[in-house]
């Protein structure tokens, strides 16, 4: 039976090339040995009888960075809420590395096990500093009697500082969050996720309403995350899908609750079936 990250197990694996058994490496760790470190396999979601997935397959390769495109009602919302045990598919199966059923883990777990996730709207503490935010995010015991006890080492400095260089905030870092920009409210809230050293990111629409220059400001933030952490980043704005891809990063197209094309951004922009269903002529 698949259990948490904290239990040691021996499962077969999903299919995906060659993979065959899979076993967590130790307690906590996230077993990518065979290169992928997200496996969704016919996952199949209804709403009301409206099916948001209907049959997705994907797999997203540990380190990668992948823009999820498509028209509004594609599925790739849903595909997040999956990912994080929002919600249950109805079949299908859905793994974090070779072992780890997210479809058997509640929101918590997967949380714990090293997935974060972003909303499109930015989501932080407005009347506490900005080094407060970061602070309150840190992956620690969050008990009431371990907290009590807390003191900031100087291992937890040294990372809030360095998350504040990564995110471009170090000069903002006593100015209360409130007070920020809406573009740098999205970047505090990625440097939160951050702080709880994710394996896998989740990023849904981080650059809407957001200015010319501060979504590109959020791509090179992105771009210097690459290799850090595996990136899912659904997005509509073209402009930053490209700036993310460039040449040889992988896009995929979603459409009616699967994909539809997926390649290069130049390949599915040739696609006679995406420009027909999404980017038009």
């Amino acid at each position: 039976m698949i259990g948490t990250p904290d239990e040691s197990i021996e499962r077969e694996a999903p299919a995906s090339g060659d993979a065959a058994l899979a076993h967590i490496l130790a307690p906590g760790v996230i077993d990518v040995t065979h290169g992928p470190i997200l496996y969704l396999d016919d996952i199949t979601v209804s709403f009301d009888g409206f099916r948001a997935l209907n049959g997705l397959s994907l797999t997203l390769d540990a380190g990668e960075l992948r823009c999820v495109i498509g028209p509004n009602g594609a599925g790739k919302t849903t595909m997040m809420d999956v990912v994080t045990g929002r919600t249950r598919p109805d079949s299908g199966r859905a793994f974090l590395g070779q072992t780890l059923d997210l479809t058997r883990m509640d929101e918590p777990t997967i949380a714990r096990a090293g997935i974060g996730r972003k909303f499109q709207k930015p989501s932080v503490f407005e009347q506490h500093p900005v080094w407060e935010n970061l602070e309150l995010a840190m992956k620690t015991d969050k008990r009431w009697h371990a907290s009590l006890r807390a003191r900031l080492t100087a291992d937890a400095r040294l990372l809030i500082e360095q998350t504040l260089a990564t995110i471009g905030l170090e000069h903002e870092a006593r100015r209360a969050a409130g007070e920020l920009s809406h573009g740098q409210k999205q970047r505090l809230e990625i440097g939160m996720l951050l702080m709880q050293q994710p394996a896998l990111l989740l990023l849904d629409e981080p650059a809407a309403g957001m200015t010319d220059d501060e979504t590109m400001a959020l791509a090179a933030l992105l771009d210097r995350l690459r290799g850090t952490c595996s990136m899912i980043v659904v997005e509509h704005d073209m402009e930053f899908v490209a700036a993310l891809a460039g040449a040889q990063s992988r896009v995929t197209v979603m459409a009616e609750g699967r994909v539809l094309a997926q390649g290069t951004l130049d390949e599915v922009k040739r696609d006679e079936t995406v420009i027909e269903s999404y980017l038009g002529r």
